[in-house]
């Protein structure tokens, strides 16, 4: 056996010993580090208020009739929007309430919009959309 040949024996050797020698489980510690999360989640979940606004018995009809594809037209889509939600933009921004993703959900349930239509095509600057201005 030849000096090339013993090396490479002795690092197929090596290798095969710190193949063995790797963990093949899962440290418990990902496992808490979920569970941690979820329960945070959960948490806030839980904290939130509930909507004063029943946004599944609103009607849709005026968002639907206004703001219509393909092109969804952000002059159209925007003003049925903002008729839409403005009169509960005290609600919508009152993030210790579940009212911004029960709205979202119901429009999401009722219209099938695309995801991120409102925000993408509406956003008015840096404090987002104004309702004064329909």
């Amino acid at each position: 056996m030849g000096p090339k040949a013993l090396f490479s024996s002795i690092l197929s050797l090596c290798f095969l010993v710190t193949l063995a020698s790797a963990s093949t489980f899962l440290s418990d510690n990902i496992f808490n580090q979920a569970e941690v999360l979820g329960s945070r989640v959960r948490v806030n979940d839980a904290a939130l208020k509930a909507c004063p606004v029943d946004f599944k018995k609103l009607n849709y009809t005026n968002l639907t009739a206004q703001c219509k594809g393909p092109e969804f037209s952000p002059e159209d889509c925007c003003k049925a929007f903002k008729q839409f939600a403005c009169p509960y933009a005290n609600y919508i921004n009152d993030l210790t309430t579940d009212c911004l993703n029960n709205m979202a959900y119901y429009i999401n349930l009722n219209v099938h919009y695309p995801v991120g239509l409102f925000y993408n095509k509406c956003i008015q600057g840096s404090k987002g959309l104004e309702c004064g201005k329909q």
